[in-house]
């Protein structure tokens, strides 16, 4: 049993207003949590993938793990940036204003970083990252390196493509009346979007400060530099600078752009009731 693609719209749309006038400390609370899911996918993706040489079957597997974190946000209630974009639904109709709409993605965006960043820290102390002689930490570094690195081009572009996917998942979960169903389509279609290797802002929170509190650690980067023949000036390039100018704006923009205006808005235009 599944609604049509018009009653899930109209079901989100539905809902726009209740998000929007949530509590603050209500909103961010829930936004803490889904920060806190959605980095736990991304942490036990990098255990999975950190020591497979092959980079698309790394990403494979990788993308088979990350996928639970959108589960937990789903079933569980927790509000999460990128999917939050959706409520453009509500835009047209006035069911919110533009300042709720504007509102509510700040709150859940601090909320998501809160909850990214608190993850890293208990990551970082728990020890998971001295994992295969430190490689994991190793990985840990790579991967936020590589994120810094990107130029505004293709941070943003990423970032459409990411939420995109991201999107249709949320939709697609609305669309499923049981749990088996919201769970199938959030799994294939978030797999989608990790093996592509596309940008989530919110998993970067993750993963970007995770390396940058594995950068801290000098086995860490020894083994970095040995594995993957990193230099101390590349390594100099990961830093919170990078990581809010190269990575979290331009992304953050995209993922913006990919929710609210490649699915949200017209997908109300494709399925809006006629006068």
């Amino acid at each position: 049993m599944l609604l049509t693609i018009k009653e899930a719209i109209y079901t989100y749309k539905n809902g726009c207003k209740g998000k929007c006038t949530m509590s603050a400390g209500l909103t961010l609370g829930k936004s803490f949590f889904a920060g806190l899911m959605i980095g736990l996918g991304a942490a036990g993706s990098s255990v999975a993938a950190h020591n497979i040489a092959n980079v698309g079957l790394a990403r494979f597997i990788a993308a088979v793990v990350f996928p639970v974190g959108l589960m937990m946000v789903i079933l569980m209630g927790a509000e999460l940036f990128t999917g939050d974009c959706l409520l453009a639904i509500g835009l047209p109709e006035k069911d919110i204003t533009i300042w709720q709409f504007v509102r509510t993605l700040v709150l859940v965006y601090l909320g998501n970083l809160v909850g990214g960043v608190i993850l890293s820290a208990l990551i970082v102390m728990s020890g998971q990252l001295d994992y295969s002689g430190g490689m994991l930490g190793a990985y840990t570094i790579k991967v936020a390196l590589g994120k810094v690195g990107l130029t505004p081009m293709k941070a943003i572009s990423s970032g459409i493509l990411c939420n995109i996917l991201v999107c249709a998942a949320v939709i697609m979960a609305v669309c499923a009346k049981d749990v088996t169903g919201k769970l199938l389509v959030s799994f294939f279609v978030i797999m989608l979007f990790v093996t592509a290797g596309y940008e989530h802002c919110v998993a970067n929170m993750y993963y970007i400060t995770a390396g940058l509190m594995a950068k801290a650690n000098p086995s860490y980067v020894a083994a970095a530099m040995e594995a993957y023949g990193l230099s101390a000036e590349q390594l100099d390039l990961l830093n919170v600078k990078n990581m809010i100018v190269n990575n979290l704006i331009p992304v953050t923009i995209g993922n913006i752009i990919g929710g609210s205006c490649f699915v949200g808005l017209p997908f109300y235009f494709f399925n809006k009731n006629k006068a």
